[in-house]
Protein backbone atom coordinates (compact mmCIF):
# COMPACT_ATOMS: atom_id res chain seq x y z
CA UNK A 1 0.00 0.00 0.00
CA UNK A 2 2.59 2.15 1.14
CA UNK A 3 4.20 1.37 -2.79
CA UNK A 4 1.21 2.65 -4.36
CA UNK A 5 1.45 5.82 -2.31
CA UNK A 6 4.51 7.15 -4.24
CA UNK A 7 3.49 5.82 -7.76
CA UNK A 8 1.88 9.02 -9.20
CA UNK A 9 4.83 11.32 -7.63
CA UNK A 10 7.64 8.99 -8.81
CA UNK A 11 5.32 8.42 -12.60
CA UNK A 12 5.02 12.37 -12.89
CA UNK A 13 8.95 12.46 -12.04
CA UNK A 14 9.70 10.30 -14.63
CA UNK A 15 7.82 12.16 -17.30
CA UNK A 16 9.52 15.15 -16.63
CA UNK A 17 12.69 13.15 -16.99
CA UNK A 18 11.38 11.56 -20.36
CA UNK A 19 10.43 15.21 -21.79
CA UNK A 20 13.12 16.87 -21.03
CA UNK A 21 15.47 14.43 -22.22
CA UNK A 22 13.22 14.28 -25.39
CA UNK A 23 14.01 18.26 -25.47
CA UNK A 24 17.45 18.29 -25.18
CA UNK A 25 17.29 15.91 -28.33
CA UNK A 26 15.07 18.25 -30.16
CA UNK A 27 17.73 21.33 -29.34
CA UNK A 28 20.36 18.61 -30.57
CA UNK A 29 18.69 17.96 -33.40
CA UNK A 30 17.72 21.52 -34.03
CA UNK A 31 21.75 22.62 -33.76
CA UNK A 32 22.83 19.62 -36.35
CA UNK A 33 19.83 20.69 -38.77
CA UNK A 34 21.55 24.49 -38.57
CA UNK A 35 24.95 23.32 -39.11
CA UNK A 36 24.18 21.04 -42.30
CA UNK A 37 21.98 23.91 -43.49
CA UNK A 38 24.97 26.00 -43.11
CA UNK A 39 27.72 24.13 -44.61
CA UNK A 40 24.69 23.75 -47.88
CA UNK A 41 25.29 27.37 -48.30
CA UNK A 42 29.13 27.09 -48.13
CA UNK A 43 29.18 24.41 -50.31
CA UNK A 44 26.78 26.54 -53.03
CA UNK A 45 28.51 29.54 -52.50
CA UNK A 46 31.85 27.78 -53.46
CA UNK A 47 29.95 25.66 -56.31
CA UNK A 48 28.38 29.30 -57.96
CA UNK A 49 32.72 30.55 -57.58
CA UNK A 50 33.89 27.67 -59.33
CA UNK A 51 31.61 28.11 -62.61
CA UNK A 52 31.83 31.94 -62.78
CA UNK A 53 35.83 30.97 -62.40
CA UNK A 54 35.14 28.43 -65.15
CA UNK A 55 32.83 30.60 -67.12
CA UNK A 56 35.67 33.55 -67.08
CA UNK A 57 38.96 31.34 -68.54
CA UNK A 58 36.54 30.36 -71.48
CA UNK A 59 35.53 33.46 -71.95
CA UNK A 60 39.44 34.57 -72.17
CA UNK A 61 40.69 31.18 -74.16
CA UNK A 62 37.72 32.27 -76.78
CA UNK A 63 38.55 35.80 -77.04
CA UNK A 64 42.03 34.74 -77.33
CA UNK A 65 41.49 32.52 -80.26
CA UNK A 66 39.03 34.96 -81.69
CA UNK A 67 41.74 37.85 -81.16
CA UNK A 68 44.18 36.34 -82.98
CA UNK A 69 42.13 35.92 -86.13
CA UNK A 70 41.48 39.45 -86.63
CA UNK A 71 44.18 41.65 -84.47
CA UNK A 72 44.89 44.45 -87.06
CA UNK A 73 43.28 46.91 -89.57
CA UNK A 74 44.75 46.49 -93.02
CA UNK A 75 47.18 49.18 -94.02
CA UNK A 76 45.00 51.13 -96.30
CA UNK A 77 42.21 51.28 -93.46
CA UNK A 78 44.44 51.60 -89.84
CA UNK A 79 45.38 55.69 -89.08
CA UNK A 80 43.57 59.16 -89.43
CA UNK A 81 40.83 60.00 -91.15
CA UNK A 82 38.89 63.45 -91.52
CA UNK A 83 35.07 62.68 -90.87
CA UNK A 84 31.72 64.41 -91.98
CA UNK A 85 28.36 63.07 -90.45
CA UNK A 86 25.11 64.78 -91.42
CA UNK A 87 22.17 64.07 -89.73
CA UNK A 88 19.17 62.51 -92.11
CA UNK A 89 16.80 61.49 -90.13
CA UNK A 90 15.94 62.02 -86.77
CA UNK A 91 12.98 61.95 -83.89
CA UNK A 92 15.20 62.89 -81.06
CA UNK A 93 14.95 66.55 -79.61
CA UNK A 94 19.44 66.31 -79.59
CA UNK A 95 19.20 65.84 -83.33
CA UNK A 96 17.89 67.99 -85.92
CA UNK A 97 17.96 67.19 -89.57
CA UNK A 98 20.14 68.57 -91.68
CA UNK A 99 22.88 69.12 -88.38
CA UNK A 100 26.37 68.74 -89.58
CA UNK A 101 29.65 67.44 -87.45
CA UNK A 102 33.53 66.98 -88.65
CA UNK A 103 35.64 64.63 -86.19
CA UNK A 104 38.91 63.19 -86.76
CA UNK A 105 38.77 59.33 -86.81
CA UNK A 106 41.52 56.84 -85.97
CA UNK A 107 41.04 53.16 -86.79
CA UNK A 108 43.69 51.40 -84.36
CA UNK A 109 43.84 47.79 -82.86
CA UNK A 110 45.96 46.17 -79.96
CA UNK A 111 46.22 42.61 -78.47
CA UNK A 112 42.18 42.87 -77.73
CA UNK A 113 40.56 43.72 -80.79
CA UNK A 114 39.69 46.61 -83.17
CA UNK A 115 38.80 49.88 -82.53
CA UNK A 116 37.93 53.15 -83.50
CA UNK A 117 38.61 56.46 -81.85
CA UNK A 118 36.84 59.71 -82.30
CA UNK A 119 38.99 62.10 -81.60
CA UNK A 120 37.05 66.25 -81.70
CA UNK A 121 39.74 69.19 -80.93
CA UNK A 122 42.63 66.76 -79.58
CA UNK A 123 40.52 64.74 -77.24
CA UNK A 124 38.85 61.67 -77.69
CA UNK A 125 35.29 61.98 -77.45
CA UNK A 126 34.22 58.04 -77.43
CA UNK A 127 36.32 54.90 -78.80
CA UNK A 128 33.64 52.11 -81.05
CA UNK A 129 34.40 48.56 -80.67
CA UNK A 130 34.83 47.27 -84.61
CA UNK A 131 34.51 43.93 -86.69
CA UNK A 132 35.87 44.17 -90.15
CA UNK A 133 35.45 41.89 -92.99
CA UNK A 134 36.34 41.59 -96.37
CA UNK A 135 32.85 44.19 -97.92
CA UNK A 136 32.05 46.60 -94.68
CA UNK A 137 33.22 47.97 -91.25
CA UNK A 138 30.78 47.85 -88.31
CA UNK A 139 31.45 49.89 -85.13
CA UNK A 140 29.57 50.21 -82.40
CA UNK A 141 29.12 52.23 -78.93
CA UNK A 142 26.99 52.23 -75.69
CA UNK A 143 27.55 54.86 -73.53
CA UNK A 144 28.16 53.82 -69.16
CA UNK A 145 25.03 52.57 -67.21
CA UNK A 146 25.92 55.87 -64.95
CA UNK A 147 25.50 57.98 -68.16
CA UNK A 148 22.53 60.52 -67.80
CA UNK A 149 21.78 59.15 -71.03
CA UNK A 150 21.76 55.87 -72.29
CA UNK A 151 23.21 56.24 -75.64
CA UNK A 152 23.90 53.43 -78.29
CA UNK A 153 25.81 54.29 -81.82
CA UNK A 154 25.82 51.27 -84.38
CA UNK A 155 27.92 52.42 -87.60
CA UNK A 156 28.08 50.79 -90.63
CA UNK A 157 30.89 51.70 -93.10
CA UNK A 158 31.92 50.39 -96.46
CA UNK A 159 34.74 51.43 -98.39
CA UNK A 160 34.15 53.61 -101.87
CA UNK A 161 37.73 54.01 -102.79
CA UNK A 162 41.53 53.80 -100.91
CA UNK A 163 40.75 57.08 -99.86
CA UNK A 164 36.97 57.11 -98.73
CA UNK A 165 35.03 55.28 -96.62
CA UNK A 166 30.94 56.29 -96.77
CA UNK A 167 28.35 54.71 -94.54
CA UNK A 168 25.38 55.30 -92.08
CA UNK A 169 25.36 55.82 -88.31
CA UNK A 170 22.03 55.39 -86.19
CA UNK A 171 21.85 56.80 -83.02
CA UNK A 172 19.56 55.78 -79.97
CA UNK A 173 18.61 57.67 -77.07
CA UNK A 174 17.46 55.80 -73.62
CA UNK A 175 15.53 53.32 -76.46
CA UNK A 176 13.12 56.43 -77.34
CA UNK A 177 14.04 57.70 -80.15
CA UNK A 178 16.72 57.34 -83.04
CA UNK A 179 18.76 59.43 -85.25
CA UNK A 180 20.47 58.42 -88.57
CA UNK A 181 23.61 60.57 -89.79
CA UNK A 182 25.17 59.84 -93.51
CA UNK A 183 28.85 59.39 -92.57
CA UNK A 184 31.77 60.36 -95.06
CA UNK A 185 35.64 59.71 -94.17
CA UNK A 186 38.20 61.26 -96.00
CA UNK A 187 41.87 59.86 -95.57
CA UNK A 188 43.98 62.25 -93.82
CA UNK A 189 47.20 63.30 -96.29
CA UNK A 190 49.82 63.79 -93.59
CA UNK A 191 49.91 60.50 -91.84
Amino acid sequence: MALYKYLPGTLVILSLFWGCRNKEKERGLDLREQRILAREKEFATKEADYQSLLRMRDSLLTRRDTAVIIQHWPDDIAGLWNSKSVCRESNCGDYVIGDQRSNTWEFISDSTGLYTRVINNNKVVRVFSAKFDSTSIQLHYASDTSASKNLELTVELTRDNKNLIKGMQTAGIDKSCTAKFSIELNRLTNR
